[in-house]
This record gives structure tokens, C-alpha cells and sequence, in this order.
């Protein structure tokens, strides 16, 4: 039996305000072919998961805080215990608009690496309105390095 542990998983911090930790796929323990699943706090007032789109379809669910969620022109305010799909190939962020950390999971299929996170650490995201569509009305701005 293969276990992921959250307290023995040391995961990435990215220059957004938020840390990853992979409980399948990447460095977990856990590996599957079908699809990659994580938990990501983010950092209170504004920690982020930039603009971005990636070929996978992804689920993420809120466990903890409060967040705004854009997804192609769309934006709302997610609260704990919300999930939000998000097609293949659609432009999407989170941002915590909280005063205290956020906590979600995300579940996304096929597994394998988003390119989103590379380009967050190289600061090479795409920017919105220049190289990706425009962030929606009243949206946060999207983190660039």
C-alpha cells in the first residue's frame, strides 16, 4: 500500500504566495496514469494561481477560506467546501481574497506536468490581454514575476 502523507511532503512555494504539495503525481509517492491530484494553500490576501490554461480538465475544490475564481470571462467568489470544473484549454485563476490562508485540492486528468507552474517559476506566464485573453471585469490582477 502506497500512502501520501501532506506532513512528509515538502512541495514547491511559487513567487504567486502559494505552495503545492503533490499528493498524486509529480514527487507524491503516489503515481497514476489517469490523473494528478494536490493540495495548494494559499497565502492570506491574495495568494494566487495565475491566469492560465493547460490541455488537462481540472476540478478544484475549496476545503478552507474564501477566493475569487475566473474561468474565460466568467469571475465569482468561491467559499469552503465549493468545487469548480474547468474545461481543457480554458483560461483560469484563483486568487484568495481572504484575511486568513485558503486551502484547496485540485484533481486534474490525463496526469502529468501543466506548463503553468514552469512559467510561474521562470516568469514566462503568459500575460492577460497581451499573450492570453483578457482576465474578466473586476478580476484581481493576475500575478507576474
Amino acid at each position: 500500500m502506497t500512502i501520501a502523507d501532506l506532513e512528509k511532503i515538502e512541495g514547491r512555494r511559487y513567487p504567486a504566495r502559494r505552495r503545492t504539495q503533490n499528493l498524486v503525481g509529480g514527487k507524491s509517492p503516489i503515481q497514476a496514469a489517469n490523473f494528478a491530484m494536490g493540495f495548494v494553500t494559499l497565502e492570506a490576501d491574495g495568494g494566487q494561481v495565475p491566469w492560465h490554461s493547460q490541455e488537462q480538465e481540472e476540478v478544484y475544490f475549496l476545503l478552507e477560506g474564501e477566493a475569487e475564481f475566473c474561468l474565460g470571462n466568467e469571475r465569482t467568489e468561491m467559499r469552503s467546501g465549493q468545487a469548480v470544473y474547468i474545461p481543457s484549454g480554458v483560461f483560469h485563476q484563483i486568487s484568495n481574497i481572504g484575511k486568513t490562508t485558503a486551502k484547496m485540492i485540485y484533481c486534474y486528468g490525463p496526469s502529468g506536468d501543466v506548463a503553468h507552474w514552469r512559467q510561474e517559476l521562470d516568469g514566462t506566464l503568459p500575460r492577460a490581454g497581451i499573450e492570453a485573453p483578457e482576465l474578466p471585469p473586476g478580476a484581481r490582477s493576475q500575478f507576474l514575476k
